[in-house]
């Protein structure tokens, strides 16, 4: 139906502001993508983008009618969702993003037992420790830890994390367990990326300065350093929990803990959770939460 043309390359230019973004999703040329959107602004006989060398705008008359088209397309995207959970089976393909070493060591092989559930499932993962667009990646799925800077997202909670500060039990008897924040200037902190510790203090955020002899953003390697009696360390509980419940490191500061962050599952807000990518989250929700 001609009613059609051009409806779907115009929706995605609006929503991308770029005709080759557009293009490069559809997986059709640039060209094509104009041809289309101006054999739709004939037939309506409106203007519906501003073009220039930079940026590419939506008129007056074009956010009106974007508005209306992509209600429509939502509604055909429900329509098909609707058809394939009839099979109730996830299939197609879930593209997502994780950082590195959660990704690795807790989401990859959740999602790997997901796929031998659902063998008609297929992943795309891209493992990140740079927080990519997902719309601009086409990602259906991210993991975050922590805080949530894109307020434009929409975040289903998957678990908890906090971070603690141990050491192995042979640095804390030659050196003395901290009792007090102050008491770390006269520590050896092995650090990551940050020179700043966190903690909490009377109900407030404390960022605390230390310095120590090593500095290295991986966090297994700060823990073997630790193990081998080198220093205090700062992680993630994920990190230390094993070592701490084994005796092989010791928490100290607990009471200067920091309450958990969230770590979430984000995905755009301009696009519905679909039934594989809904259902993959609360495996990922029911697996971590094992953890």
């Amino acid at each position: 139906m001609r009613i059609w043309e051009g409806v779907v390359e115009f929706t995605l230019v609006a929503e991308l502001g770029s005709f080759t973004k557009a293009s490069q999703n559809l997986n059709i040329s640039v060209a094509q993508v104009s041809r289309l959107i101006s054999l739709l602004e004939k037939r309506l006989k409106t203007k519906l983008l501003y073009r220039t060398t930079r940026k590419v705008t939506l008129t007056a008359e074009g956010e009106i009618y974007y508005q209306r088209c992509k209600q429509v397309l939502n509604e055909l995207e429900e329509a098909e969702r609707a058809l394939g959970n009839l099979q109730n089976k996830p299939q197609g393909t879930i593209k997502l993003t994780a950082p590195v070493m959660y990704g690795e060591t807790f989401i990859q092989p959740l999602v790997h037992e997901f796929m031998r559930i659902h063998p008609a499932i297929e992943v795309t993962a891209n493992l990140s420790n740079q927080q990519l667009d997902l719309i601009d990646g086409g990602y259906d799925l991210a993991i975050r830890l922590g805080k949530l800077k894109d307020s434009t997202l929409i975040a289903k909670p998957l678990s908890q994390r906090r971070y603690r500060v141990c050491a192995s039990p042979s640095y804390l008897k030659d050196y003395g367990a901290p009792h007090s924040l102050p008491e770390l200037v006269d520590h050896n902190c092995l650090v990551g990326q940050h020179q700043y510790w966190r903690f909490e203090h009377k109900g407030k955020q404390v960022a605390t300065k230390v310095i120590g002899t090593l500095s290295c953003n991986s966090g297994y390697a700060l823990v073997d350093a630790a193990l081998k009696n080198l220093g205090l360390i700062q992680l993630p509980n994920y990190y230390v929990d094993d070592h701490i419940e084994k005796g092989h490191l010791v928490e100290v500061l607990s009471k200067y803990r920091e309450e958990p962050e969230t770590i979430w599952a984000v995905y755009p807000h301009n696009r519905h959770l679909s039934p594989k990518v809904r259902q993959l989250v609360n495996f990922l929700a029911q697996g971590l939460d094992k953890n």
